[in-house]
């Protein structure tokens, strides 16, 4: 070790410092304090980084980075506790999906990580309710340690390591998990499944010489059959219950969101420095994955939208394959996953780092409704997320009158502003097929804030706002009588924005 590397030791011990629990951190984890004796071994002995293996990465006492082991334990235990007696519950981990021959890089399914934090593919886990202090036996079945396979895809967790470090009461291969799971629901009146997506709708009714050109990936499985032979009686939905659970945000879970949020704000902030006319919306895009993945984010959450100028119309442009004007705005919408939480934020701003004064006029009006929106995402206002919209909608009307526009029925929710204003973010960008938008917020949810106002060239609209398109989106944590905004990190003011374009916030573009 180098001594001016020794020097700088004590301050990044300093930095990695746990923060309060009662705070959210706003500074990203570097190095943990201690290391463990097999630090420098290389390749690890397990299937993804733990405390063991990576201390860089993970802190003594956690599972997954920034969740501790004992949260995985409660998550369990308060699923098990909400089922009735004489319950099983069953979930498998996602497949490996391929391009080219070569595997994309893998991805766990959320309800499954959520519950284990085991990151594995080809493993499944059992959690059986019963009577004793911990409420539920859990079996988790893996691929185990494979010398042979490990030469060529990496090292993969023991069996040993299943019961010691994931805490399971016992650890089988996968190859046995379809003839005890056989055994095991039989034992049980109530069995907690779903069955895994289907890659393709109507994959198996398809009769298109498309099925025969591309068959499915994954033949029918013999889980599929052991679940599809249950009665309806027995067979329970089970993500319903788990989407309940996670729509509840720990402290722990909010401080690796936020440095998410950070992660991506500060990204924001270092596109627009990096962005002038004449750039590509691919090279722009691509910059933003850069700084996120430099910062330690595992992956995009979603694929970004960069649209310059009138490509901001559509909604979901994701083709970024156009040269940014003179003169033109850019929406960019764009977030990173870090440690398993995902983070969505939507900024627009001017090319050439100064807006126009018809781009001001009309980013103040949206910036208006979206700050007073930003404000009601409190359990003490007694709101769902279909009251925000409801109030989205009059708020962005006022505005919009405010500046000349004459809107008939129709105008503002079919076309000047055709999405809904929210939808809750944590694991999964969209953790909303299980909610219920009727629902009242309350403290400890994650939600997005994002009004848009799209304005075609069409003759109804004031000429001078015609193909500008302008969202802005913040992830906001509900709090009781007061939200807080995770996305601070974006630049959302418009003397900010300017700064940042103009590099006058002392920001540089990498």
């Amino acid at each position: 070790m180098c001594s001016s590397f020794r020097s700088l030791l004590p301050a990044l011990r300093a930095v990695t410092a746990r923060c309060p629990p009662s705070q959210i951190c706003t500074s990203l984890r570097t190095y943990a304090t201690a290391a463990a004796p097999d630090y420098e071994h290389k390749p690890s002995h397990y299937g993804q980084p733990l405390f063991q293996s990576h201390p860089h990465l993970l802190r003594p006492n956690e599972l997954t980075p920034g969740i501790p082991s004992e949260e995985y334990e409660r998550r369990r235990k308060d699923l098990m506790d909400s089922l009735p007696s004489n319950s099983v519950v069953v979930l498998i981990a996602a497949p490996v999906k391929y391009m080219s021959g070569s595997i994309y890089k893998y991805r766990q399914a959320s309800d499954f990580w959520y519950l284990t934090g085991f990151e594995e593919p080809d493993s499944a886990v059992v959690l059986e309710k019963n009577a004793s202090s911990r409420g539920y036996r859990m079996t988790l079945f893996s691929n185990g340690k494979d010398s042979a396979k490990e030469k060529w895809d990496g090292p993969r967790t023991g069996f040993d390591d299943a019961l010691n470090v994931f805490k399971a009461d016992d650890a089988l291969t996968i190859k046995a998990f379809p003839a005890q799971l056989r055994s095991m629901i039989s034992l049980y009146s109530n069995v907690y499944i779903d069955l895994p997506q289907s890659p393709r709708k109507n994959a198996r009714s398809t009769k298109s010489l498309l099925r025969y050109l591309s068959p499915p990936v994954n033949p029918r499985s013999e889980y599929e059959t052991v679940v599809e032979s249950l009665s309806s009686s027995r067979r329970k939905p089970l993500a319903p219950l788990i989407a309940q659970l996670r729509a509840f945000k720990s402290v722990c879970e909010q401080q690796v969101m936020r440095m998410a949020a950070d992660i991506s704000g500060r990204s924001h902030a270092k596109t627009m420095r990096f962005t002038r006319p004449g750039i590509s919306e691919s090279a722009l895009a691509a910059h933003f994955e850069y700084l996120c993945s430099l910062s330690g984010s595992q992956r995009l959450a979603y694929v970004p939208v960069v649209a310059s100028g009138p490509n901001a119309l559509i909604i979901h442009y994701t083709s970024n394959n156009q040269v940014v004007q003179d003169g033109e705005m850019i929406l960019m919408d764009a977030g990173c996953e870090y440690n398993g939480y995902a983070s969505d934020i939507t900024r627009t701003y001017p090319a050439n780092g100064s807006f126009t004064p018809p781009q001001k006029e009309l980013y103040s009006a949206v910036l208006s409704a979206q700050k007073a929106l930003v404000g009601l995402c409190t359990e003490a206002e007694e709101l769902s997320l279909h009251d925000l919209h409801r109030k989205s909608c009059d708020l962005l009307r006022q505005e919009l009158k405010q500046i000349g526009f004459t809107l008939h029925t129709g105008d503002l929710e079919r076309v000047l502003y055709p999405h809904f204003l929210s939808h809750p973010i944590g694991i999964d960008l969209h953790e909303s097929s299980h909610s219920d938008r009727g629902e009242l917020l309350k403290a400890g949810m994650v939600i997005t804030v994002e009004p848009g106002i799209y304005v075609p060239p069409t003759a109804q609209f004031p000429k001078h706002f015609h193909n500008i398109g302008i969202r802005i989106e913040d992830e906001v944590l509900v709090g009781e009588k007061h939200p807080m905004v995770l996305s601070v990190s974006a630049p959302k003011e418009i003397a900010d924005i300017e700064g940042a374009c103009q590099g006058q916030l002392g920001l540089e573009p990498i």
